[in-house]
């Protein structure tokens, strides 16, 4: 968009972007306003119709895959809060912790030493992925209330891994971050619940 839109420019081209078929993505910058056009690609000569829409200064198409991620669709660099803790924009986040929840005591004891280490997030597996279906695979919503426990005490914000599409909103009441671990990386129903 140039620079200067309206906000109602704007609205209006995500308007258009939706009539079109695909999911407007805008990117409110300090200077300017991008707005990426994400969906299939078979279709994209259709969006070259709104470089005549007042407010849009060009039109950029993407053609790497991986659109939100681009420098093409943005500039600056991802930043994530999670409370006091920043990862990237030179933050840095030290994440310490046992690989799965066990037990209370050990969830605990971990979350205590890690903290007084100089860890600044808690890392622990309530739903634990294995190749054998007889081995642990987790304490699941106990493990969660566990954790939480542990952020209680500690003050340390929560990251687990998160495998089922069905289990999104369980794990988002008790956790901080939700890790989609490379077993899960193209299970494109968990990352699209994952995402909302």
């Amino acid at each position: 968009m140039k620079s200067g839109t309206s906000r109602e420019q704007i609205d209006h081209v995500m308007e258009r972007i939706k009539d079109l078929g695909y999911e407007p993505h805008p990117i409110f910058g300090v200077e300017r306003t991008v707005i990426g056009a994400i969906g299939d690609e078979r279709g994209k000569s259709l969006l070259q119709s709104l470089i005549s829409v007042e407010g849009v200064e060009s039109l950029i198409p993407i053609l790497k895959p991986f659109k939100l991620a681009s420098r093409e669709m943005r500039k600056e660099r991802t930043v994530l809060q999670v409370g006091d803790v920043k990862i990237g924009g030179g933050g840095f986040a030290n994440i310490a912790g046992p690989c799965s929840v066990e037990s209370e005591e050990q969830i605990l004891t971990a979350a205590r030493a890690v903290k007084k280490a100089g860890a600044n997030m808690l890392p622990g597996g309530a739903f634990k992925p294995r190749t054998s279906p007889y081995s642990f695979q987790g304490m699941e919503q106990g493990g969660l209330k566990l954790l939480a426990k542990a952020r209680e005490e500690t003050g340390l914000p929560i990251v687990t891994e998160i495998l089922s599409s069905d289990d999104v909103d369980l794990v988002a009441e008790y956790t901080d971050v939700m890790q989609v671990g490379a077993r899960n990386i193209q299970n494109f129903s968990l990352l699209r619940s994952w995402a909302r």
